[in-house]
């Protein structure tokens, strides 16, 4: 672990994970004497417990439906076609494992102190590292977020996401508990591996968030793989029998299986921080209020990422933190974190791009809009025979004809998604698409070949 120097930095940063490792690289750069703190591994949720992780089950899930269709383009494979999950965790871990030492390299090559070890406030100027006293000018919490797990009898029975890119072997039957994105992607995971998927929801639709009809059709797919879904449900309590598990909900119905994941969301990870020898705000929750420099309550001490804004997304920590160094560090005082038009996806099967408004938010909005949208069944599927088809959408401003949202749901859509941001962020109109030449044959020429509104 690093010593603890004599003088001050400039900044140190709690967290090295998205936002703190770009906050940290980026005041270092303009000059600061820096440090970081550690406790787990480098990298944060999204390189160790989150996004990398599970692209990489993501892609090992897709094989599967390659392989079931190659078939038809082909291709046969003589003897039996097998999985084995513990191939794939050892493989994820050397990759995960190499991303960690590359951390520690950026940081190192950026003149950052490490420190290996979780901090914790002393005073406002303060924090100790495993005993040890560090002062600093400036000082930045991004400690991110923890899985949330509800509060009912047998919940200990139950895994989070952290937990299931660890499991020693692949649920035959698995139950997850929630409608958001890491239960949807989870459940196609598991799914395309050969597991029987139930996922109950309290709320009447999957994604809550995005827009409906991405809603509907999403859920539509997913059945059609076999996911049993089933919502304005609710667990009441979990039952353990040997390595049978048996889960009760609200509905009357006791679901068997022998693995319960619960992905009802993230909850701050702030509670060892000791947030009050600073004299911090925190909202019950453990979220920590911010203002728009993101500084928090007490003006020298700042909170990036998952615990200070609703997004939740490892580019707008990484922006945060970016921002935040540029202006503390960099001579830019006016260079803040866009808000609008953040693009995402959801890496379900088939997967989601969603950029910009909703239909709901534009209704009540009041907004005057247009609707432009099609189905259809790609080209990839018409050999194939697969069921299953991709949706796409856009939300026009119908007077000054400025697209307002862009939603995909099919093979690609993240890919896609990432470039019809662009043109969002640019105040792009319905007229800029339909100028553009479409890219023959792929699915992503539809969003420039779509004419009419829809009734």
């Amino acid at each position: 672990m690093m010593e603890a120097k004599n003088d001050d930095y400039d900044l140190f940063v709690i967290g090295a994970g998205s936002g703190g490792v770009r906050a940290a690289r980026i005041a270092a750069g303009h000059g600061a004497k820096v440090g970081i703190a550690e406790g787990r591994d480098m990298g944060g949720t999204c390189v160790n417990r989150g996004c990398v992780p599970k692209k990489l089950l993501v892609y090992s899930a897709k094989m599967r439906r390659e392989f079931d269709d190659a078939k038809a383009y082909g291709w046969n494979f003589f003897g039996v076609l097998r999985f084995k999950w513990q191939d794939l965790i050892r493989n994820k871990d050397r990759e995960i494992k190499r991303l960690n030492g590359i951390y520690d390299s950026l940081l190192d090559n950026s003149r950052v102190d490490i420190y290996r070890g979780y901090a914790k406030f002393s005073d406002p100027h303060t924090v100790e590292v495993d005993g040890k006293k560090i002062k600093a000018k400036r000082i930045l919490i991004a400690t991110g977020g923890k899985p949330r797990f509800p509060d009912i009898p047998g919940k200990e029975h139950m895994i989070s996401s952290d937990e299931a890119f660890h499991m020693p072997a692949l649920p035959k039957k698995i139950v997850l508990i929630g409608g958001g994105y890491i239960s949807v992607e989870f459940a196609c995971i598991f799914r395309a591996m050969g597991s029987e998927v139930t996922v109950i929801n309290r709320g009447g639709s999957l994604l809550r968030t995005f827009d409906e009809d991405l809603q509907t059709h999403l859920a539509e797919e997913m059945e059609k793989q076999g996911i049993k879904i089933i919502f304005n449900c609710e667990p009441t309590k979990v039952e353990k029998s040997g390595s049978a598990l048996r889960v009760h909900t609200n509905q009357g119905d006791v679901l068997s299986c022998d693995t319960v994941m619960a992905a009802i969301g993230r909850d701050a990870n702030t509670q060892d921080l000791n947030l009050e020898a600073a004299g911090i705000d925190a909202e019950p929750d453990g979220r920590i209020k911010t203002n728009k420099d993101s500084e928090t309550n007490v003006p020298h001490i700042y909170a990036v990422g998952d615990i200070a804004n609703d997004h939740n997304l490892t580019p707008v920590a990484l922006e945060e933190g970016h921002t935040l160094a540029d202006r503390l560090f960099g001579g830019m005082p006016n260079r803040y974190t866009d808000y609008t038009n953040i693009p995402t996806a959801v890496f379900s099967q088939p997967p989601i791009g969603t950029v910009g408004m909703t239909e709901q938010q534009a209704r009540e909005q009041k907004i005057d809009y247009e609707i432009y949208k099609t189905a259809f069944r790609p080209m990839k599927n018409t050999l194939s025979g697969r069921d299953e088809r991709t949706y796409m959408k856009l939300i026009v401003e119908r007077g000054s004809r400025k697209v307002l949202g862009a939603h995909m749901l099919g093979d690609d859509a993240p890919e896609i998604i990432q470039m019809t941001a662009i043109v969002l962020k640019m105040g792009g109109t319905k007229d800029d698409f339909d100028r553009t030449i479409g890219v023959h044959p792929t699915a992503a020429e539809e969003f420039v070949t779509m004419r009419d509104p829809a009734p």
